[in-house]
């Protein structure tokens, strides 16, 4: 299984970004689909996620302003990322876990800037 994530850029603090995960198969076959962020110096952690059900849920840091979703069709799911914060700058993976393992995507990096 490949993840691939995409949609990192630059932004301006305030502004929006959406950042992709596609997989080579079905999300079907994962039981929590999710995203996590790393900065420099910092160890990887978890930034939102949404189960085979539809439950999401998000760390405090985030908490109203990202949006984890998911397209069952195009085996994609999504960060919709509003009202960025210098403190959101890192490199963003998606994961997805299931019966068949756990995957990682390659990261997309993400920098907001005053």
């Amino acid at each position: 299984v490949q993840l691939q994530a995409s949609g990192g850029g630059a932004v301006q603090a305030g502004g929006s970004l959406r950042l992709s995960c596609e997989a080579s198969r079905s999300i079907f076959s994962f039981d929590v689909m999710g995203w996590y962020r790393q900065s420099p110096g910092k160890e990887r952690s978890s930034v939102a996620a949404i189960t085979r059900y539809g439950t999401t849920n998000y760390t405090d840091s985030v908490k109203g302003r990202f949006t984890v979703s998911r397209d069952n069709a195009k085996n994609t799911w999504y960060l919709q990322m509003t009202s960025l914060k210098l403190e959101d700058t890192a490199v963003y993976y998606c994961n997805g876990a299931g019966f068949l393992g756990t995957y990682w995507g390659q990261g997309t990096l993400v920098t907001v800037s005053s």
